[in-house]
C-alpha cells in the first residue's frame, strides 16, 4: 500500500506558502530545498516543510490538497500552528 502526503512549505514564519502532494516526502522536500523544483518555490525561496498529512488514498490526498489551497490564509496558519506551533 502506498502512502501519499500533503504538505505545506513556507518561506518563513508568517511567509509565503506552498501547498503540494507527493508519495515520497523527503525526497520531495530535498528537491525542493536543492531547488530542483524551478518555478514558484524556487523564486519565492520555500522549502522549509511545516505541516504534513499522510494517507494512503492519493484521491483523498488529491482533493485535500484542493481544498487548502482554496482556504483563506489564515485557515491555513491555524491548521500548520495546530501541529506546529513554532
Amino acid at each position: 500500500m502506498n502512502t501519499y502526503y500533503v504538505y505545506i512549505l513556507a518561506s518563513k514564519r508568517n511567509g509565503t506558502l506552498y501547498i503540494g502532494v507527493t508519495n515520497n516526502l523527503a525526497r520531495r522536500i530535498s528537491e525542493h530545498k536543492s531547488r530542483e523544483i524551478k518555478g514558484f518555490t524556487e523564486k519565492y525561496k520555500i522549502h522549509t516543510l511545516v505541516y504534513y498529512k499522510a494517507t494512503n488514498d492519493i484521491n483523498g490526498a488529491i482533493a485535500r490538497e484542493k481544498c487548502i489551497k482554496e482556504w483563506q490564509r489564515a485557515w491555513k496558519i491555524r491548521l500548520i500552528e495546530k501541529d506546529n506551533p513554532t
